[in-house]
């Protein structure tokens, strides 16, 4: 078995060598706009996927970003003189980033990767050797300890995250601390667990040489090293949530049956929670034969949250088995151990009489309304990112909306959400269209039908008049009765706020 000990990666308390690595590979541009610009866009998303060979072509010569390259991201022994020329080598030698290998040369222990933050920065995510990206290069050829770098559930997380001031963040799971090392830019205490204690060195090296603050590192289950007087005001996780049998992989198998690991997750949340304070995950939920998988998902939800959950996707279980099967290498191994291996995923899904596994994001914020909202909904269509300014400003309208009964409503001003545009739709050359579609071309990207009423007001709020106004105006335009108009309308209202196609006018 591979020595995944701490002794095998380099310290995490010599920060001074941390801040001279650091200053030498910003120096170089060793960042993810000057990788972009060496390699060229199809070598970079090629590395993105773990495949080599065109950035091993595009890195042939000797200045010091190539260097730089062939060291940290494609693990070359390269001649000491050539890294001495960039880095502090000695240093780097002594704490451990580096190692002699053989003859002259010199090689990483580690993967350092550049990363590009939200705010322009410059940042370095460190994992294990040939795992910088999750999964993609046949996990299962490592030892089951080993710690991931970014993948797409990595970015999705966090740029789904509301990003407010807050003075204290948990990180459930940090493996490589990207989620903690975005934290640490919006909160002022930071707290990152892991079972793993290799995910909590290659956490604190992470920080350290993106030049952010320490985190409270704890090692433990999820919330199992927190204390039970602890609250935050941001709970962040991208667990292992892979629905499989057995837990052979700790950064993807939980070791609970089923979806248990993610509904206990999401249970335990809200009493973790400030009042206020946001709770965001990726899952898997079991789809099952005679079960509504919404109902399944509003079970979770614990007392005294609104919780907002989007299912992004939904395999059955046979892609479902593949995927994760491929994700870990089998497909590559023995034949007959790869179906053996197929064939229990199969049995333990038909045990348990699951027909489909759903992907997706869950949000609760800690409420102290008596009557919490919560929204499940299936949206497999592209979206912008980032979206944590979409999710806090979805939760900001439930408040409105609780607050503000029919009559208020009618009382109310709204504005119509930038980017968004009408489109009818009917058969060509016909007077009338067969229905008007509102859509958004910014966040969530959603669409929604609307009657000739909706369409009318949502085009008419500018913010200057009431909705009542707007109503009564349409009813003398379309010879309606007023009054049943203000009384059918409110809801069709509601629904426009709701999904952010209306914005409440600042008073």
């Amino acid at each position: 078995m591979t020595d995944t000990g701490p002794a095998s990666l380099p310290a995490a308390d010599r920060p001074d060598t941390a801040a001279r690595l650091r200053d030498a590979l910003l120096a170089a541009s060793f960042t993810a706009d000057g990788l972009l610009d060496l390699l060229g866009a199809p070598a970079y998303a090629a590395l993105a996927r773990s495949e080599t060979v065109p950035a091993l072509r595009a890195t042939r010569g000797d200045t010091p970003l190539e260097t730089l390259v062939r060291l940290f991201l494609l693990q070359q022994p390269v001649p000491h003189a050539r890294v001495a020329a960039v880095l502090p080598v000695r240093e780097a030698l002594e704490a451990g980033w580096l190692r002699r290998a053989g003859g002259d040369e010199v090689a990483a222990t580690v993967d350092v990767r550049p990363y590009g933050g939200p705010g322009g920065e410059d940042w370095f995510i460190v994992s294990d050797l040939g795992c910088a990206v999750g999964g993609a290069g046949g996990i299962g050829q490592h030892d089951e300890g080993v710690v991931l770098g970014v993948g797409g559930a990595s970015t999705t997380l966090a740029g789904i995250t509301v990003r407010t001031p807050v003075a204290s963040a948990l990180d459930l799971g940090t493996g490589s601390g990207i989620q903690a090392l975005h934290a640490a830019q919006h909160a002022t205490r930071v707290t990152a667990t892991d079972l793993n204690p290799r995910a909590l060195h290659i956490t604190a090296l992470t920080l350290a040489l993106s030049g952010a603050p320490a985190a409270d590192l704890r090692e433990g289950s999820l919330f199992e090293p927190v204390r039970e007087d602890e609250r935050y005001d941001l709970i962040v996780s991208n667990p292992p949530f892979v629905i499989s049998p057995g837990a052979r992989l700790t950064y993807r198998d939980g070791g609970m049956g089923g979806d248990d690991l993610c509904r206990s997750l999401v249970r335990q949340a809200g009493e973790r929670l400030t009042e206020g304070g946001f709770a965001q995950f990726l899952a898997n939920w079991q789809h099952v034969a005679g079960e509504d998988w919404q109902d399944r998902l509003r079970s979770w939800v614990p007392r005294g949250c609104d919780a907002w959950i989007v299912q992004r996707e939904v395999q059955d279980v046979t892609q479902y088995a593949e995927l994760w099967l491929r994700d870990a290498g089998d497909h590559r191994g023995d034949p007959a151990e790869y179906q053996a291996r197929y064939d229990a995923w199969l049995d333990e899904f038909e045990a348990r009489k699951v027909r489909a596994v759903g992907f997706g994001w869950i949000t609760l914020r800690r409420t102290g309304s008596a009557e919490p909202v919560v929204t499940v909904e299936e949206w497999p269509h592209p979206v912008e990112q980032p979206l944590g300014e979409t999710v806090r400003a979805h939760f900001d309208r439930l408040d409105y909306l609780r607050a503000h009964d029919d009559a208020a409503l009618l009382d109310s001003r709204f504005k119509l959400a930038p980017e968004v545009v009408q489109e009818q739709v009917g058969l060509p050359g016909a007077e009338d269209p067969e229905h008007v579609v509102l859509r958004q071309h910014r966040g969530m990207r959603r669409a929604t039908k609307v009657d000739t009423v909706g369409a009318g007001f949502a085009g008419v709020c500018d913010g200057t008049l009431s909705a009542g106004r707007i109503l009564d105006a349409i009813a003398q335009l379309v010879g309606e009765d007023a009054v049943l108009l203000r009384d059918r309308t409110p809801a069709q209202i509601r629904l426009l706020v709701e999904q952010g196609f209306l914005e409440p006018a600042a008073d």
